[in-house]
């Protein structure tokens, strides 16, 4: 079997589809995907080539390639005819995954936005955090959100347009998402006509901004470039390829055009959702089938009837499909194979693919909101042969492994990770110290603990951040416990992460009530809901009288809580 080194050289020779440049971005030499696209506008320029067949699939909704691609034009025009929105200007987006989704995303990209998605699953609150900093000049909202924050949008400097916006309409002030666009066809001279405006758009402007939880309790905006995701396709088929050519296939049988049918289980507003997917498949002509809420029954019916051909989100997700009680009543023949990333995979889940889709291999990946989602793939040959590393790095990124002095440590030594690349965002949205910290010279410092082994292939230990994973959604502990604190009952309060056999985590709080006041769960609980998200809030209270166990320097030591209060009894 080739070398990972090997296989590199031979995937990435001229005239190969994964040969590379290297060029300078902002002063640093890095190499690039000589053959990506150079914006997302030449993403959807290049989905028109599939024409009638099916691009999103949602319930009894199908759009084509050919429908989506006049529609997101004719938004495109509709943003800088119609509401004056330049290069450079913000455009937000708060709803779940609809089709209105991508057509806002692409068309906003093709006008020269930055597109901004946010969490769907935000209060109030967090919603407002994100279209003010973001200083978003248009919101695109679907009616839940835009109900949600029907107090705040009178005061927002910001064209309302509402998707799917009921027998009611739009909201007082707000206009109906598909009308807009129905009636920039129109003004177009109908969908055949229709055409995004020529911005001159550039690898290296502004493209996104993807908002990441933040330790100090507000979100950070990463701020990410056309490079940092058109490149994400081709980075995505690298590492689904790259285990195939160390077993011997051909690459040529390997890049052969196969029908693609992904069942999409993540948010859009994820780096994962929105790059590894939805860009991936319009570049490559693959079908995205949305649902409403995840619900196994419900992705088992959609893989049957839809013939999906990949689904996976993270490992939970396909956990819960691969259990299902009623898994064989349906026909899953279709299925190739199974994916999954942002939290670890427990050993279990491996059994339970091999056992219920025999010959298929599962693959996972490791990526940030900040490497705009693929850096590290594992699949094929080199899952089987190393299940619990996340694989080695794309040929684009380089990947390093640092002690506390900023050293490179010796294979097999755990330190923190650190990453390089055309997928490495520009920074944080007008957050320029902690752009700093995190970006130095190119490389970005993950947070992550880590280790490499002698052929390259990457091993996450831990989070160094203090951070959980619930059901793939990051919560950061500084964020809940900045809540907890406003409460006037608490005196301290610590955050951890309780061990689930589901959601891989979920959120534990340890309390400690002010001298003579009264403090329960239920207090709790609702003094959080409408301040934090609901995912966010805790599912585990412990109370305690003496104060909480820190360090000399103050800081808590969460280690000692969780062996306190998790520990088998």
């Amino acid at each position: 079997m080739q070398s990972i080194a090997e296989v590199r050289a031979a995937m990435t020779a001229p005239g190969q589809p994964f040969e590379m440049d290297e060029i300078d971005i902002r002063g640093v030499r890095t190499r690039v995907w000589k053959h990506a696209p150079p914006t997302l506008r030449d993403v959807l320029e290049a989905s028109r080539a599939h024409g009638d067949a099916d691009f999103i699939v949602y319930e009894d909704d199908r759009l084509t390639f050919a429908a989506h691609y006049a529609r997101a034009a004719a938004f495109a025009r509709a943003l800088v005819e119609r509401y004056g929105v330049r290069k450079g200007d913000r455009v937000a987006i708060a709803m779940r995954n609809y089709p209105q989704w991508s057509v806002a995303f692409f068309g906003a990209a093709a006008a020269g936005a930055v597109a901004v998605p946010l969490n769907a699953w935000w209060s109030a609150g967090e919603l407002e955090f994100g279209l003010r900093d973001s200083g978003a000049r248009v919101l695109v909202a679907d009616a839940q959100r835009a109900e949600r924050l029907a107090g705040v949008l009178p005061g927002l400097d910001a064209a309302v347009l509402v998707a799917r916006p009921g027998e009611q309409g739009p909201p007082r002030g707000a206009e109906d998402f598909d009308a807009v666009v129905d009636a920039a066809l129109a003004a177009a001279g109908g969908p055949a006509a229709a055409v995004p405006p020529d911005v001159g758009l550039e690898p290296e402007d502004d493209a996104t901004i993807f908002y990441t939880s933040g330790t100090t309790g507000r979100p950070k905006g990463a701020l990410g470039t056309h490079r940092n995701i058109t490149g994400n396709p081709i980075g995505l088929a690298y590492g689904l390829a790259s285990a195939g050519v160390r077993a011997g296939r051909p690459l040529a049988e390997l890049m052969a055009p196969q029908r693609r049918v992904t069942l999409l289980s993540v948010p859009l507003f994820h780096a994962t959702g929105c790059h590894s997917v939805l860009v991936s498949s319009a570049l490559q002509g693959g079908t995205v089938v949305l649902m409403y809420k995840w619900d196994a029954t419900t992705a088992l019916r959609l893989i049957e009837r839809e013939r999906v051909t990949g689904f996976g989100g993270v490992p939970t997700m396909a956990w819960q499909v691969l259990t299902a009680p009623d898994f064989a009543d349906y026909d899953t023949s279709s299925l190739t194979g199974v994916s999954y990333g942002g939290a670890p995979a427990a050993p279990a889940l491996v059994d339970a693919i091999r056992e219920r889709l025999p010959d298929r291999v599962p693959g996972n990946g490791y990526g940030l909101t900040e490497t705009s989602s693929v850096t590290t793939y594992n699949g094929g040959v080199n899952y089987l042969e190393r299940p619990d590393s996340v694989g080695p790095p794309v040929a684009v990124c380089d990947v390093r492994v640092v002690g506390p002095d900023g050293a490179d440590l010796p294979a097999g030594e755990v330190g923190e990770l650190l990453i390089k690349g055309p997928n490495v965002i520009k920074g944080y949205w007008n957050r320029p110290e902690e752009t700093a910290r995190a970006f130095v010279d190119g490389w970005f410092h993950s947070g992550d603990l880590a280790r490499l082994d002698a052929d390259g292939f990457v091993y996450i230990v831990d989070r160094a951040k203090d951070m959980l994973i619930r059901g793939g959604e990051n919560v950061y502990c500084a964020e809940v416990e900045a809540a907890l604190y406003e409460h006037p009952a608490v005196a301290d309060c610590a955050v951890i992460g309780v061990p689930h056999d589901v959601l891989g985590e979920e959120v534990g709080a340890v309390l400690v009530p002010r001298p003579g006041a009264s403090l329960t769960a239920e207090d709790a609980r609702e003094f959080l809901a409408g301040r934090i998200a609901a995912f966010k809030v805790p599912a585990h209270w412990w109370f305690r009288e003496e104060g909480l166990p820190r360090n000399p320097g103050g800081k808590i030591l969460k280690t000692r809580l969780r062996e306190e209060l998790l520990a088998p009894r």
